[in-house]
């Protein structure tokens, strides 16, 4: 058995995971939405296995280094952060019917990297050669998991806001499978309030890294500028929420334009923009 393998039969049992939610959606089967959960916890399993296995992989290879290196291994884990938040999530609060609306980001992240990427181990660069790496990368990508799940969470609300502002019901009452409105306001500002320090973390090792790497803290590199956007936009969302009472629809968006954000921190500044971070492929 192959790390490859694995992270194919992962990607094959998040799509099943994936449809299966819809067809939870749409039939408000329990049933369904059970299978679905566990096919879920299975494809999450098997992830995890397989990215044991490609990190051993890499000592057999002679360049031995944690599998967070690049920008397929960084896609891949982040796909096992997505997954890994959203279960605790449905461990404590049982809500299932937001598998639909998350799993589809977790597909999409294994999907593109097992199709589009290079897939070798490579061996690291110099820089990259730290225990920071290992702290940094983990710390950013739970982070970023938390604000794709609350992303998720909140298209649900401006959904069901806009279904609840109109009077009207979707075919087969596909809204009323969503949790009330209150509670996915406050499923959405938990999910931040567990990614908001964790992201804080990451830039803090980032920056710890930066000095043991280049000898400095901080360099306004392009993925370190927008990093700190990135925690700007969660920290104002906060701040709002606390002292202004920031609900409802203008919360649900700006969680959103915060996740859009995140994607652009995490891959857009790593494809089109240069700068030190341009080695890693997407590392962080």
């Amino acid at each position: 058995m192959t790390s490859s393998l694995l992270f194919n039969i992962t990607t094959f049992a998040y799509l099943i995971s994936m449809l299966a939610f819809f067809a939870f959606l749409a039939s408000r089967t329990k049933t369904i939405g059970t299978a679905a959960m566990l096919i879920a916890y299975a494809g999450l399993f098997a992830q995890t296995v397989a990215i044991g296995l490609r990190w051993k992989e890499s000592y057999d290879m002679g360049v031995g280094h944690a599998p967070l290196s690049n920008l397929y291994e960084s896609v891949v884990f982040f796909a096992w952060t997505i997954v890994l938040i959203y279960a605790l999530l449905d461990i404590k609060y049982k809500y299932r019917v937001i598998g639909a609306f998350v799993m589809p980001f977790a597909l999409l992240g294994m999907a593109w990297a097992q199709l589009g990427m290079n897939t070798g181990i490579e061996p690291l660069v110099p820089a990259l050669q730290s225990n920071w790496l290992l702290y940094h990368v983990i710390t950013c990508f739970l982070g970023y998991a938390a604000f794709a799940v609350a992303c998720g969470i909140s298209i649900m609300y401006l959904i069901k806001a806009v279904s609840e502002e109109t009077a009207e019901q979707s075919a087969g009452g596909l809204i009323g499978m969503f949790p009330p409105i209150k509670v996915l306001d406050d499923l959405n500002y938990r999910a931040i309030m567990v990614g908001f320090p964790l992201l804080t973390l990451g830039i803090i090792t980032g920056a710890a890294w930066a000095n043991y790497a280049w000898g400095t803290y901080w360099s306004w590199d392009p993925k370190e500028t927008w990093s700190l956007i990135v925690w700007f936009v969660y920290a104002a969302f906060l701040h709002a929420r606390i002292t202004k009472g920031w609900v409802g629809k203008r919360a649900a968006w700006l969680s959103i334009i915060g996740f859009a954000a995140t994607l652009f921190c995490y891959l857009g500044v790593n494809l089109f923009l240069s700068g030190l971070h341009s080695y890693g492929g997407g590392g962080k």
